[in-house]
């Protein structure tokens, strides 16, 4: 069984201690070692990042962006290898890898605009012979914290940025899926970043904790569960950090009476069973207006669920793969049982899913729950599975009630023909991404993603142009330069103009 490395100043670093064993979700069987970083293994990362800011804080941002000109251009060359590692460790389908990973190089491609996005502002003569301007200056050592789910994407949300704006990134994986992940921060290195400038540690909350801890590190970003992105908000301010903390989400689709249903039954296949549910966004409510719209709605799903082709991931032409590990899946299997003795109506099971030679591996079938109530844990909490709940409501405003009720916030979207219900739902709605006929609303790389209420934690959301405010300083300069003729008497009162 092989060995997955930490990446530390330019090199691949192992250590003796503690490590986790790294499985192919498909076959159920541990495929890698992977070492969990000590203290001193995070301090190693510190302390390569401390020695290689200055150059690279000082290197031109033009110099930063040709270098991530070379990263996109080695991403696109390697896209079937990185989509083959994604897919072993993950689960999730080779298409959706790939398409896990496209999204991540437009991030990429947004970092190769560096010169523009930090010019800074100039004004001339904002007072007698005075002028002021304002730079965008980096932090120094920024970090991240990364989930399973998205294991090449969402570090590609934040380490390009925050490395043309000039500061030093160490990043620090999920334990459950990392080879693609480091495979892409050694492309980094091949594009011409200087060492030192990105490192990658494996770890658990060892790790974590040492990260939120020294003070070498002025930011941290987070994408993951609610609890531990409110416990990295709150330990990390609490130490004088900047903090971006993403967490967890329940999102719904209204479905209006007018909606193009057959649209809307495809676009929510692929929202509440891509990647196994096994994302932020995906659509877990449906919130149907008016019982026949619940009852031509679930009529037109169940078909379509028990017609998903599922199996190993690495495997082409499937629908969905498993579960990222056993524990997700018992855990979701416990959801739909929750489910059904609440009262819900479970209208699809896929508990019990075998897929030939591959009995092992952690699938579970499409689940479909009717009659799903807001008392209900399986309406509450996010559930991260192949399973959408099927509420019924009488009126948009009880639609949008629910929702903006709801302690979450990170997306939604209203499948309808009416203008009218469309623009009240985009201004009455309390969620930070909102999709019209769409139903994962994920922004693009130069727009910038978050959610409210208690799916996110800090100021700035991620990536785009509140990510270059994120990962930068603002530091305003005034200069005057007198004119030899003349001499001005003291001013005592504050300045003006």
């Amino acid at each position: 069984m092989s060995v997955i490395p930490h990446l530390i100043n330019g090199e691949l670093v192992t250590e003796n201690g503690r490590a986790v064993d790294v499985f192919n979700p498909s076959t159920g069987q541990a495929i890698h070692k992977l070492p969990l970083a000590s203290q001193a293994t995070i301090q190693k990362a510190i302390d390569a990042a401390k020695a290689a800011f200055p150059a690279w804080r000082n290197t031109p941002p033009a110099k930063r962006a040709q270098v991530m000109f070379r990263f996109k251009q080695l991403l696109e060359q390697n896209e079937a290898r990185i989509s083959q590692l994604i897919s072993e460790e993950h689960g999730k389908t080779l298409e959706d890898a790939a398409g896990e990973l496209k999204r991540g190089i437009e991030n990429v491609e947004f970092a190769c605009a560096a010169p523009e996005i930090l010019k800074g502002e100039y004004s001339r003569n904002v007072g007698p012979n005075i002028d002021a301007w304002s730079d965008f200056q980096p932090l120094g050592i920024v970090a991240g914290i990364t989930p399973f789910n998205f294991p090449a994407m969402v570090p590609l949300w934040m380490y390009p940025l925050a490395i043309v704006c000039g500061n030093c990134f160490i990043l620090k994986p999920s334990e459950r899926d990392p080879s693609s992940t480091l495979l892409i921060a050694q492309l980094l290195l091949e594009a011409g970043l200087p060492k030192g400038v990105m490192s990658v540690v494996h770890g658990d909350k060892t790790a974590v904790d040492a990260l939120i801890e020294a003070p070498e590190i002025k930011a941290l970003s987070f994408v993951g569960s609610t609890p531990i992105a409110e416990y990295i908000y709150a330990e990390g301010t609490k130490r004088g950090k900047r903090v971006q903390a993403l967490g967890g989400a329940k999102n719904h689709a209204v479905l209006m009476p007018d909606a193009d249903l057959d649209n809307a039954v495809s676009a929510l296949m692929g929202a509440a069973y891509g990647s196994c549910g096994e994302r932020c966004m995906a659509i877990s409510v449906a919130v149907c207006v008016g019982d026949q719209v619940a009852d031509a709605l679930v009529a037109k799903l169940v078909p379509q669920i028990k017609a998903l082709k599922i199996g190993a991931g690495t495997s082409c032409g499937l629908d969905m793969g498993p579960l990222v590990t056993g524990q997700a899946r018992d855990k979701v299997s416990g959801y739909v049982d929750d489910g059904v003795a609440a009262g819900a109506k479970l209208v699809v099971d896929g508990r019990g899913l075998s897929v030939a030679g591959h009995e092992e591996g952690f699938f579970l079938g499409g689940c479909l729950f009717d009659h799903v109530t807001p008392e209900m844990r399986i309406y509450k909490e996010e559930i991260f599975g192949p399973v959408l709940c099927v509420v019924r409501v009488n009126s948009l405003e009880e639609a949008m009630q629910l929702i903006n009720d709801h302690e979450y916030g990170n997306g939604t979207c209203i499948f309808t023909r009416d203008g009218e219900a469309a623009r009240l739902f985009c201004d009455e709605i309390e969620v930070g991404m909102v999709g019209i006929n769409v139903p994962l609303p994920v922004p693009v790389a130069y727009h910038s993603f978050g959610g409210w209420k208690r799916s996110l934690f800090g100021d700035l959301h991620a990536y785009g142009p509140d990510g270059v405010r994120f990962y930068t300083r603002r530091k305003a300069i005034t200069q005057r330069w007198p004119q030899r003729a003349s001499h001005e008497a003291s001013q005592f009162a504050f300045p003006s103009l």
